[in-house]
């Protein structure tokens, strides 16, 4: 029988460009997506075994569903990426609670769910591998992403700690970092029934990302191809592409550097918007 993975935020970007990667590697592939109608579609144009489920990864029962689903389905759970997640960006200052609830809630706290209804059945069944997607903003600051970074953070901190855990049970637990990826992320606005954040309103997000990546974002496939491979190698850490491994490295080892740079980066894309925030200080 082969190998069994779970991806969730299956339908698009990197959790699509995942699981096309593993379909190809002849995994049976479970394409979960909160647009369930989108993930069977996903699902039926991938090469061999997959299937499209509905999955909402702020729901704990919705996502032990899926996971004991799959294993009693195919008799095992190989690999379950906790991929879904949501960007969530604008001026500190701007943000209300619930700006901060719906990030940590789909970004942090759908990888606890994923975890509590995964890890305990591979440590069950004795083998697994859990594959929590962060960001290098969960490596290095990320200002004017605030929310977004934290929650990040938090995926890092966990995957890492679970990991150390999870050594002599079998399981094995890694995070991917990955840096500014051409997904349809960056078209996204805010969710409509959050308030407005006047600063995303004058803002090109994917622009402002092009910079920030030195002018090109790096393909979704081949991020999954990076994936893959230090899966391979059970690396605990994938940072990709080569600029974003270069940020992890100042951020370790020059930290000052970084934090000056992040905020030589926020000065800019306020500059760039004509933020009122700098006439206000001017003033």
């Amino acid at each position: 029988m082969g190998k069994v993975a779970i991806v969730t935020g299956g339908a698009s970007g990197i959790g699509k460009a995942l699981c096309t990667a593993l379909a190809a590697r002849g995994v049976n592939v479970v394409v979960a997506d909160l647009d369930a109608e989108a993930a069977g579609s996903v699902a039926r144009g991938l090469r061999g075994s997959a299937f499209g489920r509905g999955v909402d990864v702020t729901s704990a029962s919705s996502v032990d569903d899926l996971v004991n689903s799959t294993a009693e389905e195919h008799g095992r759970l190989d690999f379950l990426f906790n991929n879904a997640g949501i960007g969530m960006g604008g001026d500190a200052e701007e943000l209300v609670v619930a700006h901060w609830d719906r990030t940590i809630d789909v970004n942090l706290r759908g990888v606890v769910h994923g975890v509590c209804a995964a890890y305990p059945l591979m440590v069950r069944q004795g083998f697994g591998h859990i594959v929590n997607v962060a960001s290098v903003g969960g490596l290095i600051p990320e200002p004017l992403a605030t929310p977004y970074a934290a929650s990040k953070f938090g995926v890092v901190g966990l995957s890492l700690s679970l990991r150390a855990e999870a050594a002599d049970r079998g399981v094995s637990v890694s995070v991917v970092c990955p840096g500014v990826i051409e997904t349809p992320i960056y078209e996204r606005g805010i969710p409509g029934d959050l308030p407005a954040i006047p600063s995303t309103e004058v803002t090109d997000v994917r622009a402002a990302f092009l910079r920030t990546a030195g002018g090109r974002m790096y393909p979704a496939a081949a991020l999954a191809e990076d994936v893959l491979r230090g899966l391979a190698r059970d690396k605990a850490v994938i940072v990709a592409p080569r600029r974003a491994r270069m940020q992890w490295l100042a951020a370790r080892f020059a930290p000052n550097f970084t934090l000056r740079a992040a905020q030589a980066i926020t000065k800019r894309e306020r500059r760039l918007r004509g933020d009122a925030g700098e006439a206000r200080e001017a003033a």
